[in-house]
């Protein structure tokens, strides 16, 4: 794919859902008048751009909101920002690196015995078109952070949400921020570790595009799983629109012509508190209870590429993922 392609893949949308939310809806407009008190919620890659804005929403209502980041500085500094504007919001910061599965680990570890409950999951952290790369554990970059890491960890933090839903009588809910970009075209050969690690063949895109559409994929048979083992937990995936955020800092343009772009581009574009919306809308909105297995933009079912609703492909990647950790970690106990 190359460097323009990306443009047309975060085009806003101008659907019109039965509750009158669209594209210019924003994430507080979305969840005015809900009480999200009794909630906890872990948002990952809430340091910037629409996690932050989720993370300050859903304080913003009520819910108690847990910020894994590999900063803490950056971490405060995010929640002093929204303590600043609600002194009462109750935010959480904790150490955590996506990219490395002994980070989540020891995040999953401290979570779980800090917590008693856990609520709502929000993998919302990524990369996207960076320089090839492997991670500490020797895995693609992209493929580590958006979807290997987002994998294990809802994994380690399955058993608290199952369990909070069974004591509280909560639907849990799991939300994974995919993109439009997963539409790209699709190698099955893909599932591979040698071939997602082969430099010589390494598409900065091509590669976001993958680990977006894993995360439709994970969501899609998460959901399948939660369903089939009678769990009271709803997995959903979305594509939050066309956004100008730091997401484009790899992008081999200059400065110069990204910032012409983005003036171009703006009338197209959401603001962050637009690109937020859907996120908080699977979160928290009364109208996503027991809606599950399904793929949103602009807070309206949409359908995502053929390629993403082929359940053979879905239940593949869950095992290549699941094989790889095995290999890298050891046995894990996946619902």
């Amino acid at each position: 794919m190359g460097s323009w392609n990306w443009i047309p893949l975060f085009w806003k949308g101008d659907k019109v859902s039965s509750r009158g939310f669209h594209s210019s809806s924003t994430a507080e407009e979305i969840t005015e008048g809900i009480d999200a008190s009794p909630l906890t919620a872990i948002v990952t890659g809430a340091t910037s751009g629409i996690g932050k804005e989720t993370a300050r929403v859903l304080a913003l209502r009520g819910a108690t909101v847990v910020i894994p980041c590999r900063s803490l500085e950056s971490g405060v500094k995010v929640k002093e920002g929204i303590l600043e504007q609600n002194a009462d919001a109750k935010i959480h910061v904790m150490e955590m690196d996506l990219s490395s599965l002994d980070s989540v680990e020891s995040f999953a570890r401290s979570f779980n015995s800090s917590y008693e409950h856990l609520n709502i999951l929000i993998n919302n952290a990524g990369i996207m078109a960076c320089p090839f790369q492997l991670s500490k554990d020797g895995i693609e970059m992209q493929f580590a952070t958006n979807h290997l890491g987002h994998f294990l960890l809802t994994n380690l933090l399955m058993n608290k949400m199952i369990i909070t839903a069974e004591e509280t009588g909560i639907q849990g809910r799991i939300v994974s921020v995919s993109s439009l970009g997963h539409s790209s075209k699709f190698d099955e050969s893909w599932f591979n570790l040698e071939k997602i690690n082969d430099q010589s063949i390494y598409g900065p895109f091509a590669a976001y595009s993958h680990s977006k559409l894993a995360n439709i994929w994970h969501a899609n048979e998460l959901s399948r799983r939660l369903q089939e083992n009678g769990c009271n937990i709803t997995a959903n995936s979305l594509h939050p629109g066309a956004i100008h955020t730091n997401l484009c800092r790899y992008l081999n343009i200059s400065s110069f012509i990204l910032d012409a772009i983005a003036v171009a581009t703006k009338p197209f574009l959401k603001s962050i508190p637009q690109g937020a919306s859907t996120t908080c809308y699977l979160a928290l909105h009364p109208d996503m209870k027991d809606v599950t297995g399904k793929y949103f933009g602009d807070c309206n079912e949409t359908l995502p590429s053929a390629v993403a609703r082929e359940e053979e492909l879905s239940i593949k990647c869950w095992e290549f993922s699941q094989q790889l950790l095995n290999n890298l970690r050891g046995p894990t106990d996946v619902h």
